[in-house]
């Protein structure tokens, strides 16, 4: 019993430490469209939400379907943005990018997350072995109308990701809840 009680006190004693050290997202970003000449700024979108989507660098056929499927829908949510984050280099992202419908790309562009800086400040897990690269995990953080986290999904593949029906039913419960 003893054993026991020195075990949980142990672990508890090491567990504080890790999460008072936990970083707090950013109140401000900005980051540069790599398929256009404009950039997004989270000041700019106070008053909606915003769905940021951390896709892997590298090129892959499924995030080009999920990211048309959720272009294409995202008229559908009023007060809602989409920022689209990609840790490649802008010609890497522009040879990606032209795949997608070009009206849709016009509206949403996609963004430069240079060096997975704004993945790492959000505290998206890195790790994840997909096409001979170390990447993060794909991940989609929904922020508020304040700026606040309400909602996090971090996918364990690149065929895990957060599908456009399912963010429309988390938009409509939390509005319904405010």
């Amino acid at each position: 019993m003893k054993t026991r009680t020195l075990a949980l006190l142990l672990l508890a004693a090491l567990t504080v430490p890790l999460a008072s050290t936990k970083a707090e997202n950013p109140t401000e970003c900005t980051v540069r469209s790599a398929t256009g000449s404009g950039s997004f700024s989270l000041a700019d979108a106070k008053s909606k939400y915003v769905a940021l989507h951390f896709l892997p660098k590298t090129e892959c056929p499924l995030y080009l379907r999920h990211t048309n499927d959720h272009l294409s829908k995202a008229s559908t949510l009023p007060n809602f943005v989409q920022v689209f984050l990609k840790p490649d280099s802008d010609a890497e992202i522009e040879a990606w990018d032209g795949k997608l419908p070009e009206d849709l790309v016009k509206a949403t562009p996609i963004y430069r997350d240079r060096d997975d800086k704004l993945a790492e400040e959000y505290a998206v897990p890195d790790g994840y072995a997909f096409h001979g690269q170390t990447v993060h995990y794909p991940a989609l953080i929904l922020l508020d109308p304040t700026g606040k986290e309400v909602f996090r999904y971090v996918g364990k593949s690149n065929s895990d990701r957060y599908a456009f029906k399912n963010l429309a039913a988390k938009i409509a419960e939390l509005t319904a809840t405010n």
